[in-house]
């Protein structure tokens, strides 16, 4: 089977979320399972050639190699790509954001040709990569090369859906017609992502929880109707881990490696995390940990709103990360306030990032919605006890110690309320408090395999289907 994987970004070349980790990964493990994939996606200014071994096919074409034969094309236009963000600056998106992501769509068609690829499946990824099964079925329908060729689109963050005024349609080159409820138009606007959940032949979304969720006027940011519309053909395959990025026994960023043979030495970690963040090192007090955007849509908001009733508790709190200025204001003061209590790193440093997975006993995941997540599987393999919203992927993978003495490997609350979120908190201090019970759930957790080659497994049956 040949699948062409398509994504406006991807690890090592160029990242901004969890995307890139998906477009990084699962190729990978796909080719393992003996699918022929190749991969596509913008050449931005920060991919140089000499960096990734970049060999040239034309002027609009790039390409190197990943694995054993997977070939990453690169679409090149210094007009659109060359650019230090992907989607845009400190001002905001980029205004030609429609010509940008129309051009890749339409170029990475034509590259099939240009090489002789014929996938059976064109794998999309989000609102970026959208358009190219509105093209397939449109532009290229009555072009054999393409007729047999198949759709899958992943959502991986339904928010993001490529909005632009209905002023730019013409450029589009689509009839009119297709500007309607039923086709790209979204309130007057032009709706990337929407085009991508009409045309595509199936649709995928990175848990099972949140494939149900966005049928739901709360979680459907304005898409619930079509979604519900093709609920026949969605479905939701939760992402892998990277367990060559993420494992405490190869881990060269943490302070002493460890593995479930020597589950113990996690508290060196936890030692020696309290004395560089400058906490008082103290093995009995529970430290919390978190590592995500200071924005609503993570739970900041229930945890700044709750810190003053925690730290009447033994614990401490380890919080990295950048966000909204309002958050960094009141981390800030209540740093301040508790500074023996409370480190807080307002930047992303993936060093720290992986000495808060290490060091810490519980890993906070307040999240509003959160369709995948990856911070609870990384504690996980770290020891480390996730407290989290019932949402999206964390819903499916983190089973609750209350509801389940013997499978148990978190919390979860399910409401998003402080009393509920403050319940949870009293019951992991609790729980800790009881030693072996706790290095029992530690063992169990270890053990936990998210690795890519179960989800590559589910893909390949979606490609089949």
């Amino acid at each position: 089977m040949k699948v062409l994987f398509c994504s406006s970004e991807g690890v090592p070349f160029a990242k901004t979320g969890g995307l890139a980790d998906v477009a990084g990964a699962l190729p990978l493990a796909l080719e393992k399972k003996g699918i022929e994939v190749n991969v596509c996606m913008p050449k931005y200014g920060t991919i140089k050639e000499q960096d990734y071994n970049l060999k040239k096919l034309d002027d609009n074409v790039y390409y190197c190699k990943i694995g054993k034969k997977i070939n990453v094309y690169f679409i090149a236009n210094d007009n659109y790509f060359n650019r230090p963000g992907l989607y845009g600056d400190k001002t905001g998106d980029y205004p030609d954001n429609l010509d940008r992501f129309m051009f890749y769509s339409k170029e990475t068609l034509n590259l099939l040709k240009k090489i002789n690829f014929k996938p059976d499946v064109i794998h999309c990824n989000d609102w970026q990569s959208s358009l190219i099964p509105v093209y397939l079925k449109t532009h290229y329908s009555k072009d054999p090369f393409y007729s047999k060729i198949k759709t899958l689109l992943t959502i991986h963050n339904l928010a993001y859906q490529g909005l632009f005024s209905k002023d730019q349609y013409p450029r589009l080159g689509l009839d009119w017609s297709l500007f309607n409820i039923d086709g790209l138009e979204f309130y007057d606007k032009i709706n990337f992502l929407k085009g991508g959940i009409v045309f595509s032949d199936l649709i995928s979304t990175v848990s099972a929880a949140y494939a149900k969720e966005i049928q739901t006027k709360e979680f459907g940011c304005g898409l619930e109707g079509i979604l519900l519309k093709r609920k026949k053909v969605l479905s939701g395959i939760i992402n892998g881990l990277d367990y060559g990025l993420w494992d405490p026994e190869t881990d060269n960023l943490i302070f002493k490696r460890y593995s479930p043979k020597n589950i113990e030495d996690k508290y060196i970690n936890k030692l020696r995390l309290q004395g560089e963040c400058g906490l008082a090192q103290n093995r009995n007090a529970l430290l919390f940990g978190f590592v995500g955007r200071l924005a609503e849509q993570k739970g900041i908001d229930i945890i700044s709103n709750n810190l003053d009733k925690m730290f009447k508790s033994n614990i401490q709190m380890v919080i990295l990360g950048t966000g909204d200025q309002k958050y960094h204001e009141i981390l800030e003061n209540l740093s301040k306030k508790y500074p023996d209590k409370f480190a807080l790193f307002l930047k992303f440093d993936n060093t720290i990032a992986h000495k808060i997975y290490a060091g810490t006993d519980i890993f906070l995941m307040p999240s509003r919605y959160e369709p995948c997540g990856l911070g609870q599987m990384i504690s996980f393999k770290y020891a480390t006890v996730p407290l989290a919203f019932k949402t999206g992927g964390l819903a499916d993978t983190i089973v609750d110690l209350d509801k389940n003495k013997t499978k148990g490997n978190g919390f979860l609350f399910e409401k998003y309320e402080a009393k509920e979120f403050m319940g949870k908190f009293n019951k992991a201090v609790s729980l800790y408090k009881n030693k072996s019970a706790w290095q029992k759930v530690l063992k169990r957790i270890v053990k936990l395999d998210f690795s890519w080659e179960e989800s590559a497994k589910k893909y390949i049956q979606l490609y089949k289907k």
